[in-house]
């Protein structure tokens, strides 16, 4: 695939460096021509300016630069018929989660490019470091990355490309929905994570603890029946 990388910073170098070692095209696009440079320098791909890598990215273009830049740059860029795929977390000071009350960021890119591009949510529950495990697998298991758009198109895509750095895709829902849950769970985690110093992964009960499926639950006759 030719991805185009918009950003230069942890995430763009962790899942790009992952990207070329599975043998896809990564051109690393960045407002600073020269961090732009040195990070293809390192990694081995190429480098150029973020419009640059907008038109690169025919199979997908990754937003990785921070979230207050990302709607504004992508309302500048050609992201027309692309698959667009953000990993941003709308997450301010006090882990406050910054669209509370309004449209998921990832929904926030939607409109600002248009109806033509499909925005898919994914990478953003992980800090860079476990993007940059070869391959992110916890006691046996691979990393789970829930994964939220509208197109199937573009959701395939994306499902290989988080098989590519050896994770295994989760269905996350429709964009409208799914981003929005994504980015609060990523906000919670951070405060667990970072605020609280505690193992996050402690909150959640192994499956076949966790109840019914929803539709075992739907068949299942009410306590009162």
């Amino acid at each position: 695939m030719r991805i185009g990388i918009l950003g230069t910073g942890g995430m763009a170098d962790a899942l790009g460096t992952q990207w070329i070692r599975a043998g896809h095209e990564v051109l690393f696009g960045g407002r600073d021509l020269g961090r732009a440079e040195a990070l293809a320098r390192r990694r081995g791909g190429a480098s150029g300016s973020l419009r640059q890598a907008a038109d690169f990215g025919t199979d997908a273009v990754l937003m990785a630069l921070p979230w207050q830049a990302a709607v504004e740059v992508a309302r500048q860029l050609p992201c027309t018929g692309r698959v667009l795929i953000d990993c941003t977390n709308p997450v301010g000071e006090g882990f406050r989660l910054l669209t509370a009350g309004g449209p998921p960021a990832a929904v926030q890119l939607a409109t600002a490019t248009g109806p033509q591009t499909h925005v898919v949510k994914a990478f953003n529950l992980c800090h860079e470091d476990v993007w940059r495990l070869t391959p992110p697998v916890f006691d046996g298991r691979p990393l789970g990355v829930p994964v939220s758009g509208d197109d199937a198109e573009a959701l395939a895509v994306v499902r290989q490309l988080v098989r590519d750095v050896g994770c295994e895709p989760f269905a996350a829902g429709e964009l409208d929905q799914g981003a929005g849950l994504l980015e609060a769970t990523a906000a919670l985690l951070i405060r667990l994570w970072v605020g609280e110093g505690v193992d996050a992964q402690s909150i959640a009960p192994p499956r076949e603890l966790a109840g019914p499926r929803a539709e075992e639950a739907a068949l299942s006759p009410s306590p009162a029946s």
